[in-house]
């Protein structure tokens, strides 16, 4: 095996490595010369491919509803606690405005999967949305889907889908999830996603219980592979409802750093410094900037219903209003000496 340094400049020349050196650079994330390299090196391909603009997308969260027993997830079916509510049509298109008058040009429809919301309901609100804002990107995030409801999204006018495949790993994809749900139909998912024309992001929780440097390794291995548009990566966050309640949470160093490695392995990807990363620490979005992420998503969900998408315990930004959380992101963002940026934010 090369030394880290040789491995560090490997990636750097290449974008990518093999299975055995993501484990050995991993096993160094924490050597400070390591990370600086690679650090310099992601901003330099971000300002690169993007200068110093930050995206932003307006975040609607419109369904806590969803079928699926996911063990990371406050919204799981099997919470029941939860609070359940679904926005109606007209109360999601009026997210959309508000957020249309305060500069937001991509939107983005979260949800759990909720079989409430048909394909045909889904292709309405998106044909309004797309209809009414004609120069707006619309991404969508509600789970797996079949292709001919991701074709039906896709015609409807829906330009982006993330995805998270949440580990690449099959044993540990187990770990995560009840026996029901499948690598396999995650994997598929993205991959029709991508022949469908989408803008797609997909992605990972850093140190999700079970996860290793073995199976983050095969995570970049197929995110290399894949070649999304789009990557979300944030630090896991426990959930007082589900079965990892007791698990410690994620590291804000490793995900800064596989920012970072991210960045180099797909150098005009969209990335964003997630809403997990400013939970866990204080200025985690603006520490996200500086490791290569271009990418913030403030929240248009209403007030009322924010602390209700309950994902994650101690979620920031869930008292604010849009205008307050995009004021708020625009002076952070201008702290980390970037600028933010009102347009749709296509990937290059």
């Amino acid at each position: 095996m090369d030394s880290v340094k040789d491995i560090v400049e490997k990636l750097i020349m290449t974008g990518e490595l093999t299975a055995e050196e993501y484990v050995f650079l991993l096993k160094n994330h924490e050597q400070s010369e390591v990370r600086e390299r690679l650090t310099k090196e992601a901003v330099r391909l971000r300002e690169q491919y993007y200068g110093k603009k930050v995206y932003t997308r307006g975040l609607i969260e419109f369904t806590n509803y969803c079928k699926n027993n996911c063990y990371y997830c406050g919204i799981r079916r099997g919470n029941p606690h939860a609070k359940r509510y679904r926005l109606t049509k007209e109360e999601i298109l009026e997210c959309c405005d508000q957020g249309y008058a305060l500069g937001f040009r991509t939107f983005v429809l979260q949800g759990g999967e909720d079989p409430y919301y048909t394909d045909a309901r889904m292709a309405d609100v998106i044909r309004l949305i797309k209809e009414k804002y004609p120069d707006c990107a619309l991404t969508l995030s509600i789970g797996e889907k079949s292709y001919e409801s991701y074709k039906l999204f896709r015609e409807a006018g829906a330009d982006r889908y993330l995805l998270r495949h949440e580990t690449a790993d099959e044993e540990h994809y187990k770990k995560l999830h009840p026996q029901e749900m499948s690598l396999s139909v995650r994997k598929q998912c993205l991959y029709d996603l991508k022949a469908l024309g989408y803008q797609v992001g997909a992605g990972f929780m850093v140190g999700s219980p079970g996860q290793t440097y073995e199976t983050i390794a095969q995570d970049l291995i197929f995110l290399k592979a894949l070649e999304p548009q789009m990557v979300g990566i944030g630090p896991f966050i426990p959930h007082h409802e589900t079965p990892f309640a007791d698990m410690p949470a994620g590291s804000v160093e490793l995900t800064l750093f596989l920012l970072s490695v991210i960045r180099i392995l797909l150098p005009k990807v969209l990335l964003p410094a997630t809403t997990a990363l400013g939970t866990i620490d204080p200025k985690g979005r603006e520490k996200g900037l500086a490791a290569g992420a271009n990418v913030v998503m403030p929240n248009l969900s209403p007030v009322k219903n924010r602390k209700q998408y309950d994902l994650y315990d101690n979620k920031i930004c869930t008292g604010e209003e849009a205008a307050e959380c995009r004021g708020c992101l625009k002076r952070r963002v201008a702290s980390a000496g970037y600028i933010l940026v009102g347009d749709r934010g296509d990937a290059v």
